[in-house]
């Protein structure tokens, strides 16, 4: 049943991706935080101005929304080609992708610019860390479903 495996494997990648992200922000060990960057796009396509909590509030749903759509796109086209769910290095070719396509389509769309620098130099190692973490948990969950 990938549409079942991929909804929650997504989403639950999606919130310890999240949280680890916003831990880290909070900790000082990153210079943003996942759910930050989603919610200041909100803020940014509604013309609002500026405001950390709101932007929390406004990039905990889009967040999980877009880890469920990322876990549904894995799950989906890999169950209809019959190939195994739970290959690692499927799974990690995927997630290469999804960094890939955090830094040159989303980060910049975000308003972040060019691999998010305007968070700072090291965002794109940031983002390769909270992405590798959302692979684990993505191949977690999955393992966990299917056994």
């Amino acid at each position: 049943m990938p549409l079942f495996e991929g909804l929650v494997s997504g989403l639950a990648a999606g919130i310890l991706m999240g949280l680890i992200s916003h831990a880290g922000f909070k900790g000082g060990m990153f210079k943003s935080s996942i759910l930050i960057i989603d919610g200041m796009f909100v803020q940014q396509k509604a013309r609002l101005k500026y405001n950390q909590q709101q932007a929390i509030l406004f990039g905990v749903p889009v967040h999980l929304f877009t880890s469920v759509t990322f876990g549904l796109a894995y799950a989906v086209p890999i169950s209809i080609m019959k190939l195994e769910l739970l290959n690692g290095w499927l799974i990690a070719l995927y997630v290469f992708l999804l960094w890939l396509s955090m830094l040159f389509i989303a980060l910049p769309t975000a308003g972040q610019g060019f691999l998010g620098r305007r968070l700072g130099s090291f965002t794109w190692l940031e983002q390769m860390v909270i992405h590798v973490i959302f692979g684990i948990g993505l191949w977690g969950i999955l393992y966990f479903l299917e056994g």
